[in-house]
């Protein structure tokens, strides 16, 4: 019974909106760059269906850095949503 006061304080969710979806989208590009050039062996098997759209990123280093941009993407949507901002 003592937690049921840490349970109350959950903080406002955001809803979705046009502006959400652009912090989402600029927090991946910023993973993608990031991976593009701190990725040790970026095109490692098993290959995407079109290398060049992936930028020459293999299936591991695309899920890395999409899954590093949804990382960054909730903190800095949380973050300033929290502020005010969105």
């Amino acid at each position: 019974m003592a937690f049921l006061p840490i349970l109350a304080a959950v903080p406002n969710t955001l809803a979705w909106s046009p502006k959400v979806a652009i912090v989402m989208i600029l927090c991946n590009i910023l993973a993608i760059a990031i991976g593009k050039f701190t990725i040790k062996y970026p095109s490692s098997p098993p290959a995407m269906p079109s290398p060049e759209l992936f930028g020459g990123f293999g299936l591991p280093a695309v899920l890395g850095t999409a899954s590093f941009g949804h990382i960054l993407g909730a903190g800095a949507i949380l973050g300033l949503a929290n502020l005010g901002v969105l």
